[in-house]
């Protein structure tokens, strides 16, 4: 091989680009390629590339004497699976927790470590279901949230992975189940639920609030499905992830709940959902932030964002008129220049009514006018935060849109410092999504 004329510092660059399997192989033909793959700034590279870590942290969270034995020990302990699936699933992993880290950190702490194969094996037994590999390997890097104060119908603090919305007086905020949890919550539905038994399905994502929206996966296809107000009376339920992604085996072994989390933590990643509230009432929000689901106009200083959810629990897909159900949030404030209306700059406005069109594919199906929103008429002023209220409406078809403005009078409603004016509300969709979480 001529290996006398090559530099150490060629050799390691060789063997990065090799990887970390075929560095092993290496070490096997000689001395020098010995002691190049076995130093540990290339495995601290290979745990960074294929790991994402940064230390050297086994799958128990301990520290590793080198990156070497680090990454000896997550192969070790995945053997039985294939590595390119770990990988991804750690990729996966990876990614929402460094950004629950950086921005959620209380959730960040809910997060379990990894249930052991036996833990595995027992819910199996115990459910006699057999899970597919992706869900698997997600629950060996954690085992669900920590939910001591999750009960079925009680308040549990707004820390679920997965996130959610409020309108009116209901609430959601979705938890990933740990093992325990899904084979307690799976028995009491079976018991509803007749079909979950023979068909293979568990529960494995759920809020902890009174909305019962409920997560189960099919341990049989692989897909994830979610109840519409119709789960207990008719087994009704909408697919979570397009049923082709799930049934595509053309490069490895997947799943609807590693596809659904790896779409969550793009989401997150890119700042499309972020975190709404203030203190202890802070939680993962998933009315879109960002264009174009979230469309956004500025009329006069007002800036007006609008977005919306699918709530799939309020659902029924044998009503005519309100098969889908949308929520849609609505924020509003004015810019740092105050209310400007023909030259004319003021410090405050007030909103006095809205009006509405709200669209099914493009037949108008409400034409909306009144006073007020949600009871409220709110007073804006330059820097101050959002004002932000939540509504709901049906639909009878799967897409649609809703467009319209709000009436403000600068100055305050009680002391009008000119005439009304309009403030638009751009155009936003309805639209059943391929993820729905």
């Amino acid at each position: 091989m001529g290996l006398e004329s090559v530099g150490d510092l060629a050799l390691h660059i060789i063997l990065r680009k090799l990887g970390a399997q075929d560095s092993a192989r290496a070490a096997c033909v000689s001395k020098q390629l010995r002691a190049s793959a076995s130093e540990d700034p290339l495995w601290s590279h290979f745990c960074a590339l294929d790991l994402h870590l940064s230390q050297p942290f086994d799958p128990h969270g301990n520290l590793s004497p080198s990156f070497k034995a680090c990454y000896q020990l997550w192969r070790e302990s995945f053997i039985m699976y294939p590595w390119s699936l770990v990988k991804r699933v750690q990729r996966c992993w990876a990614k929402i927790t460094n950004w629950l880290a950086l921005n959620f950190p209380e959730a960040h702490s809910s997060l379990n470590k990894g249930a052991s194969e036996a833990e595995i094996q027992d819910l199996e037994n115990l459910l006699q279901v057999k899970l597919p590999l992706p869900t698997r390997i997600l629950y060996r890097f954690h085992n669900g949230q920590d939910l001591d104060d999750f009960t079925r119908f009680g308040n549990a603090p707004l820390l679920g992975l997965i996130g959610g919305y409020s309108f009116y007086d209901h609430l959601v905020n979705v938890s990933l189940l740990p093992l325990d949890q899904i084979v307690l919550e799976t028995k009491f539905l079976m018991e509803k639920l007749g079909f979950l038994a023979s068909q293979g399905y568990i529960l494995v994502a759920a809020s902890s609030m009174y909305s019962e929206k409920f997560f189960l996966l099919n341990c049989t296809s692989g897909q994830l499905h979610v109840g519409t107000r119709k789960l207990v009376s008719d087994g009704e339920m909408l697919p979570c992830v397009p049923n082709a992604l799930v049934n595509s085996v053309h490069d490895q072994q997947q799943d609807a709940v590693l596809l659904w989390l790896e779409e969550h933590g793009r989401r997150l990643e890119n700042g499309v959902i972020k975190i709404r509230g203030e203190g202890t009432m802070r939680s993962i929000c998933l009315f879109p932030e960002a264009s174009p689901l979230c469309s956004t106009a500025v009329t006069s200083g007002v800036q007006v964002r609008c977005s919306s959810v699918f709530v799939p629990e309020f659902c029924d897909l044998q009503h005519t008129s309100q098969k889908y159900y949308f929520s849609y949030s609505i924020r509003m404030s004015l810019l740092p220049e105050g209310c400007c209306i023909n030259g004319m700059t003021f410090n405050s406005c007030q909103l006095l009514s809205r009006h509405w069109l709200i669209r099914a594919n493009d037949v108008v199906v409400a034409n909306v006018n009144g006073e007020a929103v949600i009871g409220k008429f709110p007073l804006l002023r330059p820097g101050e935060k959002e004002f932000v209220y939540e509504s709901c409406t049906p639909l009878p078809s799967a897409s649609g849109s809703i467009e319209g403005y709000f009436v403000f009078v600068p100055g305050r409603l009680a002391v009008p410092k000119g005439s009304g004016f309009r403030a638009l509300a751009a155009g936003f969709p309805l639209q059943l999504p391929d993820y729905i979480f």
